[in-house]
């Protein structure tokens, strides 16, 4: 399984980027993908989840009302487009799958059982 999470870089402050987590080695229909930052010096920290199968999306509070989580079931990706994005957004962020979630563990890194290896945003003021 591999999960290859690509679309970071540098944006000022108001911008917006688009991220992407192509996922590939097995089927995903019961699992939720997730996004997941670390920012310098904290802890990791949930951004959005969806479910593959559709029929939920979560948000972290922080990223609520900026960010779109979205599927491409033709392309195996799931894709977080951030908008109005502010310095506490820099972080490297990453895509993770869980199998089988419910919503009260979404939001748990604990959860998701494969990774992908990181993707740096930084956000300039």
């Amino acid at each position: 399984v591999q999960l290859q999470a690509s679309g970071g870089g540098l944006v000022q402050a108001g911008g917006s980027l688009g991220l992407s987590c192509a996922a590939s080695g097995r089927t995903f229909s019961d699992y939720v993908m997730a996004w997941f930052r670390q920012g310098p010096g904290k802890e990791r920290e949930f951004v959005a989840a969806i479910r593959w199968s559709g029929g939920g999306i979560w948000y972290g509070d922080s990223v609520k009302y900026r960010f779109t989580m979205s599927r491409d079931r033709a392309k195996n990706t799931v894709n977080p487009q951030m908008n109005r994005l502010n310095p506490e957004d820099t972080a490297v962020y990453y895509c993770a799958a869980g199998p089988r979630l419910i919503s009260s563990t979404v939001r748990q890194p604990t959860k998701y059982n494969y990774w992908g290896q990181g993707t740096q945003v930084t956000v300039s003021s």
